[in-house]
């Protein structure tokens, strides 16, 4: 039997870390969209991101980490090689969102999402294991610097797939297709050469994190609302203040007292 490359409990606890990243951008953003679209079908969406996360997952391992690692590689091979990959991954993405179902639902923009998730927890957690590694290159292995490294390499990479996943969806409601295929298949090429640079130079990590950070805002505004008819996405808007209000009023109460709430 082959020995793992870290112990047992380290590489739980990095895919934990990695699946850190489907918490945090479910709870921020599709738990919030609850009666506004089929959460049933994220769900959906989200193991798939997860089965073919793994997937794409071993082949950046096997075809640029390992390349890197040898320094047999020069970067224009590398983006080669990570353009493809990313190409199989839009084409996927293509795929699942472009169905008559999800585009009769217009719920493409979310399920893109929550696809992102699943395949960025996928690829963050096998990074992990490879920053934990101490054979890998000078600096991985496990340490309490790493384990900071790692729980924001999985927030970037997670945030990082399921945007371009939500504004690969909203495109196709539209009905445009062959661009945005393009242009999703270079920004995941970034975000995969980014992340993979990450675990040998940790400060390349600052090149994708104004992207993540931008993109947050258009994905929240106007592509996971983008199937919303105008009065749900007036509803849906109007739901997200009054539960900022009620937090807020929540927090201010003196106890015993009952928070108010407008109808």
């Amino acid at each position: 039997m082959a020995d793992a490359p870290i112990e047992m409990w380290e590489m739980q606890l990095a895919f934990a870390i990695g699946l850190l990243g489907i918490y945090v951008g479910w709870r921020g953003t599709i738990a919030r969209m609850t009666g506004f679209y089929d959460l049933s079908g994220a769900a959906k969406s989200l193991l798939f991101g997860i089965v073919s996360g793994v997937l794409a997952a071993s082949a950046i391992d096997a075809l640029i980490l390992a390349e890197v690692r040898n320094q047999s590689q020069n970067i224009i091979s590398l983006s080669s090689i990570a353009f493809m990959i990313a190409l199989a991954e839009s084409s996927f993405v293509l795929f699942l969102l472009g169905k008559t179902r999800t585009v009769g639902l217009r719920a493409c923009a979310p399920y893109g999402w929550t696809l992102g998730l699943g395949f960025g927890a996928m690829r963050s957690a096998h990074l992990n294991v490879r920053l934990f590694d101490p054979v890998v290159w000078e600096g991985t292995g496990f340490n309490a610097q790493n384990i900071a490294l790692a729980c924001l390499l999985t927030i970037t990479t997670c945030m990082a797939h399921a945007s371009i996943g939500s504004w690969q969806g909203s495109r196709i409601l539209d009905n445009q297709r062959f661009r945005p295929l393009v242009y999703s298949s270079f920004a995941r090429m970034a975000v995969i050469l980014v992340t993979v640079l990450s675990v040998f130079f940790p400060l390349t990590i600052a090149l994708l994190a104004p992207f993540v950070v931008w993109s947050w805002f258009p994905a929240q505004e106007s592509w996971l609302p983008s199937g919303m008819t105008p009065a749900a996405r007036q509803a849906y808007r109007r739901t997200l203040r009054q539960s900022v209000l009620n937090r807020s009023r929540a927090q201010t109460r003196i106890r015993g007292e009952t928070v108010e709430s407008e109808e």
